[in-house]
């Protein structure tokens, strides 16, 4: 798929990652967070609730290629300074192009002449974010329309810093252009993760590190119970169902570990724990075959022939 914008922030050869994430400039790294789940929970092809197949489609890879290398922008202090850094020099730009500047949406018009225009910037925003991801006429219009509006808030907020104007200052130099026709650039699209990504719940790890401290104290029935809880609310959850494999190979249930590591490699194919299984059974399966006496249960799972 290819993501190209040419309004707002976008114009300047910069990705705005807070239009996409559908979230004020000033957003703390919480929110951020919470904001990425929500969307991720949207777009994910576990989760998405688009009706045609090529929506759902886009929504798995718009959620691998542009939402996910967003939101690890701001997940490293490295990538978060950086950011920061290019974002400051995106607004002395804006400022010092303000007489080019085009703004089309009835939102940013408003901001550019809102007497209030802080608190009027962050309602907007929130107001657009609630529609963002319900469909994908409406998330490229809304990241557009918000791009534009971070533009005039750093263009507004930058000459405040200056002294140029007071909160109740219209902007004068922000004249929008109905019919004009920006010269479209092509916005570069961050490295493509994996189209699964894994979508990180606070309560599913919660569910898995627990059951790995049963596991080390080898209480394999109590982290099963964890375990189970945990593909209750990620049915694809790699670790989860490596870590039950583990628990059933530990206590020789070997036609389940075999089921669970499956489904583990399935979801992600590096899975390690999963893999340490498939080791092991193998090893097993290996022993059994060289083995003169009938093929043990191990042996008949991998295919195991009566010599």
């Amino acid at each position: 798929m290819s993501f190209e914008m040419t309004k707002g922030l976008f114009k300047y050869d910069f990705t705005d990652q807070h239009a996409i994430l559908g979230i004020p400039l000033d957003a703390e790294f919480n929110d951020i967070r919470k904001r990425y789940m929500k969307i991720a929970r949207r777009l994910h092809s576990d989760t998405c609730s688009f009706e045609s197949q090529a929506d759902k489609d886009w929504a798995n890879q718009f959620l691998s290629k542009v939402v996910n290398p967003a939101y690890n922008k701001f997940s490293k202090e490295s990538d978060r300074k950086e950011y920061s850094l290019l974002l400051a020099a995106i607004a002395k730009r804006v400022v010092k192009e303000q007489a080019k500047m085009q703004i089309e949406s009835e939102a940013a018009k408003q901001l550019a002449t809102a007497q209030n225009w802080e608190e009027a910037y962050k309602t907007a925003v929130s107001k657009l974010a609630l529609k963002q991801y319900e469909s994908v006429k409406e998330t490229e219009d809304a990241i557009a329309q918000i791009s534009e509006l971070n533009m005039v808030y750093l263009l507004r907020k930058e000459r405040l810093g200056g002294g140029a104007v007071t909160p109740a200052s219209p902007i004068k130099d922000v004249t929008p252009i109905k019919d004009a026709t920006p010269t479209p650039t092509p916005t570069a699209i961050p490295t493509p993760t994996p189209p699964l990504p894994k979508v990180e719940d606070p309560q599913t790890e919660a569910y898995c590190r627990r059951a790995q401290g049963f596991m080390d104290s080898k209480s394999y029935a109590k982290a099963i119970l964890e375990l189970k809880e945990a593909v209750k609310r990620q049915p694809k959850h790699s670790k989860a169902h490596a870590l039950l494999a583990m628990c059933y190979l530990e206590q020789n249930q070997a036609t389940m570990a075999k089921l669970e590591m499956n489904k583990a490699l399935a979801s992600n194919p590096e899975e390690p724990t999963a893999l340490e299984v498939k080791k092991k059974l193998e090893q097993v399966s290996a022993k059994a075959k060289k083995s003169d006496e009938k093929p043990g249960f191990f042996a008949s799972l991998f295919g195991g022939k009566k010599k």
